[in-house]
C-alpha cells in the first residue's frame, strides 16, 4: 500500500511516497481503509522537524521513518480481538495522536485503537468528515479546560479558521457569549457560526475587545496563537487556553489561569461531534482536496495561508 513518510526533516520535498507493508490490527484495534486524510499545521511542523526540535518527539533518524497525518476518514476493513463497537464496512473517522509512529493517516490504510475511532457523520462525505477529528476535538477539549459557565464571555482568535470555527460553534452551543477575532472579510462567516461580537484582526486587540466587553472577557481560546495580545483581552482572574506550547502560552499575568490544550484521541467525544454535524449544529469546511500523491502540493498550499477550512488528501 502507499504511504507518505519523512526520513529527513525539511521542506515539502521531504514528504516521500513509498510502498509500505499493510498493518494488521491487534487486540482492541481496527484497520481503516483510508478515503480521506486531513492536512493540518501539525503535519507541516512534524515534516519540518519543529516538533523534534522542541523535544515533543525523538530526533529524526533515531527510530526510522515517521508517518504523517492525524485525521482519517474511511471504512473499517478489519477488527482485532475484543473490538465490539465496529465491524468491517462501518464508515468511521479517527484520530492518530501519537507522533513517533512509522505510519500516519497519509496512507491507504491505518490501524488505530478502537477507542480513538467514531462513526462518521452520515450527512458528510469522507472528505468533509476528515476535517473533524483533530480540530473538533481540540476545540472541545479546550472548552473543557476553560470550564466557563453559560453566559460567560469568551474571545476566540482565528475564529474563521478550521479550529476557530469549531470553537465558536461549540462555545455558542454551551451558552457562551463569543467575541470572534478574524479578518474583516470574515465577519459574516463568524457571526453565522454563532459569534455575538466581532473584532477585526489587527493591533490593540485587548482595547478592541474591552470596548465591547468592559473589563475584559472571562476567557480566551487562542486559536491564532496571538499569545500576550489575546491575554490582554482577558479580565483579571480569567482563564486562557493556548493551542500549543512554547511562546503561544503567555505568562499568567493578572492572576489569569493559563492552560495548554494537548490534544488526545477520544472516540466517545468524537462520536458526539459527529452527531452534532448530522444535527446541523457543527459545520464542516473543506478548503480543497488533493490526491495522496500530491501531499507536497497540499503542504505548499497550507503554508501559503489564508485557508478557510481544511485541505484534505484523498486516496481515490
Amino acid at each position: 500500500m502507499r504511504a507518505i513518510i519523512v526520513e529527513k526533516p525539511g521542506g515539502t520535498g521531504a514528504l516521500e511516497i513509498v510502498e509500505a507493508r499493510e498493518p494488521s490490527p491487534g487486540p482492541g484495534q481496527v484497520r481503516i481503509r483510508t478515503a480521506a486524510a486531513g492536512v493540518n499545521p501539525v503535519d507541516a511542523a512534524t515534516r519540518a522537524g519543529l516538533l523534534a526540535d522542541a523535544g515533543l518527539m525523538p530526533p529524526f533518524g533515531s527510530r526510522g521513518p515517521i508517518g504523517i497525518g492525524w485525521d482519517v476518514a474511511g471504512t473499517v476493513d478489519a477488527a482485532g480481538p475484543d473490538v465490539v463497537r465496529f465491524a468491517p464496512g462501518d464508515r468511521v473517522v479517527g484520530l492518530r495522536d501519537r507522533l513517533d509512529v512509522p505510519l500516519g493517516a497519509y496512507a491507504d490504510a491505518i490501524v488505530l485503537d478502537a477507542s480513538a475511532v467514531a462513526r462518521a457523520p452520515r450527512s458528510a462525505s469522507f472528505a468533509e468528515a476528515a476535517t473533524l477529528p483533530l480540530n473538533g476535538l481540540t476545540a472541545s477539549q479546550a472548552l473543557d479546560l476553560l470550564d466557563l459557565p453559560a453566559g460567560s464571555t469568551l474571545l476566540v482568535t482565528g475564529a474563521a479558521g478550521a479550529l476557530g470555527g469549531f470553537a465558536v460553534e461549540l462555545a455558542a452551543l454551551r451558552g457562551l457569549r463569543v467575541v470572534a477575532a478574524a479578518s474583516e472579510a470574515d465577519e459574516a462567516l463568524v457571526r453565522g457560526l454563532g459569534a455575538e461580537w466581532f473584532v477585526p484582526r489587527g493591533p490593540h486587540l485587548g482595547d478592541a475587545v474591552r470596548a465591547l466587553v468592559p473589563g475584559g472577557v472571562d476567557g480566551a481560546l487562542d486559536a491564532a496563537l496571538l499569545s500576550i495580545a489575546a491575554l490582554d483581552a482577558v479580565r483579571g482572574g480569567g482563564v486562557f487556553v493556548a493551542v500549543s506550547g512554547g511562546p503561544a502560552a503567555p505568562v499568567p499575568l493578572r492572576g489569569i489561569t493559563v492552560h495548554n490544550v494537548w490534544i488526545r484521541a477520544d472516540g466517545a467525544r468524537l462520536e458526539q461531534l459527529s452527531a452534532l454535524v448530522d444535527a446541523g449544529r457543527l459545520t464542516l469546511r473543506v478548503a480543497g482536496t488533493y490526491p495522496l500523491e500530491e501531499a507536497a502540493k497540499a503542504h505548499e498550499r497550507l503554508e501559503a495561508g489564508g485557508l478557510r477550512g481544511r485541505l484534505v488528501l484523498t486516496t481515490e
